[in-house]
């Protein structure tokens, strides 16, 4: 794969994102019900003036596995019924457009730059969008509420989060550059590109940390009593260490990282940043970027540096390149001359 393809750099300049990725584009309201039901779950669709006039429906979808990132637009207003989600947590950050959304009992308006929403499978949902394009993120229901069992320390169960998500907020605004990296980097593979396990890996378990520990939910403060395990932390620090170094061209699984440790993932996270001054997902970066390092130093001429970088996991060949001269005082294709010369 060539660095291009994983390269991320400038935003398409068309307002449509993953437009490589389109599923449904049609005028027709019951099309729109029913294809982009059977992408999502089977809901009402009803355009607010009686003959559908100026309506349009658009989805565009990455999928991945346990997640999927997605663009979703419907030209006039429409009322979306889709009840109670069941099989999946859905992210929608508005790009352009409003839209007021009824989960449970209560209700809120999101717009652009300033309010997101997180809706929960459990919770029912009805929502009006007026002229409005959002991006969507996915997430598999039994994958979320396993993670925040492992979190929490309790058997899994049916998790529900506030869902206003503050897009000014540090969390909101973290939350939404990350969908945006997750959408460049989709549009940059294409429908045809790969992402490694290793990558996907690392993709899924970004998204559910952010999640699960920055926005409000049920098992909230579940997941803060069941990080206090300080005294067992740096032996179990120490074992979680020598399990990323044994297995950094894996994809990084925190349930097994907190199974090899024996302490909860939570309590992994808080202990990495108080011990070691990083974050797991920065020392395993730091171990990777050895790795690239030992095999460059030992790669035969014909080698691709893409293709390293690639099988261990960075999908940001810019990024990389910049962690790999602050850490060496040298690019990877200068390792790779000094090895050939």
């Amino acid at each position: 794969m060539s660095a291009a393809v994983l390269e991320m750099s400038a935003r398409p300049p068309a307002s449509e994102r993953l437009a490589a990725f389109a599923r449904v584009a049609t005028d027709d309201v019951d099309e729109a019900a029913e294809q982009i039901g059977r992408i999502f779950c089977p809901h009402d669709l009803k355009p607010a003036q009686a003959r559908a006039s100026g309506f349009s429906a658009r989805h565009n979808c990455a999928a991945f596995e346990g997640f999927s990132i997605n663009y979703v637009s419907y030209g006039g207003t429409v009322t979306i019924d889709p009840g109670c989600l069941d099989r999946f947590f859905l992210v929608q950050i508005p790009l352009t457009g409003t839209a007021h959304i009824s989960a449970g009992t209560g209700g809120f308006d999101v717009a652009p730059v300033k309010t997101a929403s997180l809706l929960s499978p459990t919770i029912p949902t009805r929502m009006i969008w007026a002229e409005c394009a959002q991006i969507i993120l996915l997430l598999d229901r039994r994958m979320v509420e396993q993670r925040a069992a492992a979190l929490s320390g309790r058997a899994a169960g049916a998790v529900e989060f506030d869902p206003v998500i503050d897009l000014n907020a540090p969390e909101g605004r973290d939350l939404r550059v990350r969908l945006d990296e997750l959408m460049l980097l989709a549009e940059r593979l294409g429908p045809s590109g790969l992402m490694s396990p290793v990558a996907m890996a690392d993709w899924r378990e970004a998204l559910l940390d952010r999640l699960l520990t920055g926005q409000r939910h049920g098992l909230s403060d579940a997941i803060r009593t069941f990080s206090g395990q300080a005294e067992r932390l740096p032996r179990a620090l120490r074992a979680a260490r020598d399990y990323l170094a044994d297995n950094a061209d894996e994809p990084l699984d925190l349930v097994q990282l907190a199974c090899a440790s024996g302490v909860g993932i939570r309590a992994l996270q808080l202990g990495f940043r108080r011990h070691f001054g990083v974050s797991i997902s920065e020392m395993l970066l730091d171990i990777r970027l050895a790795s690239l390092h030992a095999r460059l130093a030992q790669a035969p001429p014909d080698i691709s540096i893409t293709g390293i970088a690639f099988d261990l996991g960075f999908t940001h060949l810019g990024r990389m390149a910049g962690a790999y001269r602050a850490k060496f005082g040298e690019t990877p294709s200068a390792t790779l001359r000094r090895r050939m010369s």
